[in-house]
């Protein structure tokens, strides 16, 4: 079982290259960085990927077209500010052994202490557990089959990763692993811990009655 980390990045120099090396020390598995338009040095602190390719920007076209290039038998789509547990190629392989399976995510570990990143850490575990809904700094995985079966990614500028979500809720049984993805807390230092929780739920709200999450990505500013 091939399995494919595709890692989607936009002005991550700062992250690649280290991700790179230490997702490839953890064993054998494809690994695929697909650019979004970098305007630093994140392609050339890129090339210990096993392929690297230029896309337009969105993470949904970038996330698609590395799963079109990869080899994989298994597709694991990984933020550049997140890094995997050592444990996650067993896992998943583990995992998927029941057919019932079809994909599943990782328990987050977010890098900083303090008693609100382990609220955010829980909340996000129970989200999955509840609702079958991961997000993508969750390290989503999913059975090649499958993922081409409910048609990939939507392509749109703000969650993808909800509206894949939605369509694997429908096509089998979604695992949450107890293995710990580190993620970082970038995103919520700069934007406030209860202003970037209280932004992504309204967003949520919003987008599952009916707006369209283009529509909404002007709220979501990319920063990078």
């Amino acid at each position: 079982m091939l399995i494919s980390v595709i890692i989607p990045t936009l002005n991550e120099d700062a992250n690649i290259a280290s991700l790179i090396e230490q997702t490839r020390r953890l064993g054998d598995c494809e690994i695929i960085v697909v650019d979004g338009g970098s305007t630093d040095d994140t392609l050339a602190r890129a090339t210990g990927a096993d392929r690297v390719l230029v896309s337009s920007q969105g993470r949904a076209k970038q996330q698609n077209q590395g799963a079109d290039a990869s080899r994989g038998d298994v597709l694991l789509f990984l933020h550049a500010d997140c890094r995997l547990p050592p444990t996650f190629l067993d896992s998943i392989r583990a995992a998927l052994a029941d057919e019932r399976v079809i994909g599943g995510c990782f328990h987050q570990q977010i890098d900083s202490p303090g008693r609100r990143y382990r609220w955010i850490e829980s909340g996000n575990a129970w989200r999955v557990r509840l609702f079958k809904l991961a997000y993508g700094d969750q390290a989503i995985f999913v059975r090649r089959t499958v993922f081409e079966q409910v048609g990939r990614f939507p392509e749109l500028r703000l969650m993808e990763d909800v509206f894949l979500m939605k369509r694997l809720s429908r096509a089998g049984r979604f695992v949450l692993l107890s293995d710990r993805l580190a993620v970082s807390p970038r995103r919520w230092q700069r934007h406030g811990v209860i202003r970037q929780t209280l932004r992504n739920w309204m967003l949520l709200a919003l987008a599952l009655c009916g707006i369209s999450p283009d529509r909404l990505a002007r709220f979501y500013p990319n920063t990078r």
